[in-house]
């Protein structure tokens, strides 16, 4: 009964004007007396922003703030596939026939992922990251390899927790949310750097709109609140990093493993 209740409080309080009454309110200058409550409620390693803490003007620019240089050390090398985020993969693995397999105990079909995007023929038989940002984690994304844009699709959506309880008891989470996606092709393969937004969330922004490629661990969007980023690696060209597991925690630039096309 109680999970029952959740439920139907989560499906009343995704609906897109209460993303946008949370957003106008993150966004006003009275939000940002919030931000000293939200550092510590979350422990959010401020230390680590690239500005004091009271010179953010709203909640909104302190949850998507950049970092110091040096913050993060980026994998190096021309085949390298790093952590477009600070995430914990709550999910990995191949690609069975266009299908993300037990997701958080649901199987995902790329096709209803990718909005039956023509690009999901390079996917079908790949490897997927499901990398989920709680709210103590730093919340820009930045791009996983070395490459330049094919394409970006936007594709409107709910706004479902992508929370333990959103993913495990909420059907398709991931698939029925508001999602920007980009099309990045490297010198090894091609990358989809999937988007998720989530409840609360008012937008998902390009860092900058007109960029149309990216070395390997740039600045590439932003979320305004929380969320999570699906990662797929074309079909036949990635090697995950040994020891690499669900449940672990990296860190945006860390090497999630290797892509290369077979010889």
């Amino acid at each position: 009964m109680v999970k029952q209740l959740l439920r139907l409080m989560t499906e009343l309080s995704s609906y897109r004007w209460l993303s946008r009454l949370m957003g106008a309110f993150s966004h006003s200058r009275l939000s940002r007396l919030l931000i000293p409550t939200f550092i510590r409620t979350y422990q959010i390693p401020a230390a680590e922003a690239e500005k004091p803490s009271g010179e953010y003007h709203t909640l909104n620019e302190f949850f998507s703030r950049r970092l110091k240089p040096g913050m993060r050390q980026v994998a190096e090398g021309d085949n390298a596939i790093a952590s477009p985020v600070d995430a914990l993969i709550t999910a990995m693995g191949e690609i069975h026939s266009g299908t993300l397999m037990n997701v958080k105990g649901q199987n995902y079909l790329l096709e209803e992922l990718l909005n039956h995007s023509p690009h999901q023929e390079l996917y079908k038989k790949g490897y997927y990251f499901v990398l989920y940002l709680s709210p103590t984690d730093y919340h820009r994304i930045h791009s996983p390899l070395t490459g330049r844009r094919i394409e970006s699709d936007y594709i409107r959506g709910r706004a479902y927790p992508v929370n333990e309880f959103g993913m495990r008891h909420m059907k398709s989470v991931l698939s029925r949310n508001e999602r920007l996606i980009t099309y990045i092709a490297g010198t090894n393969g091609e990358a989809a750097v999937v988007k998720v937004g989530a409840m609360n969330v008012s937008s998902i922004r390009y860092s900058d709109e007109q960029a149309d490629k990216w070395l390997i661990g740039d600045d590439l969007a932003y979320f305004e609140f929380g969320s999570t980023v699906v990662l797929l690696l074309e079909n036949g060209t990635f090697t995950p990093r040994p020891g690499l597991q669900e449940g672990t925690k990296v860190r945006m630039g860390e090497l999630l493993g290797t892509q290369g096309r077979p010889q």
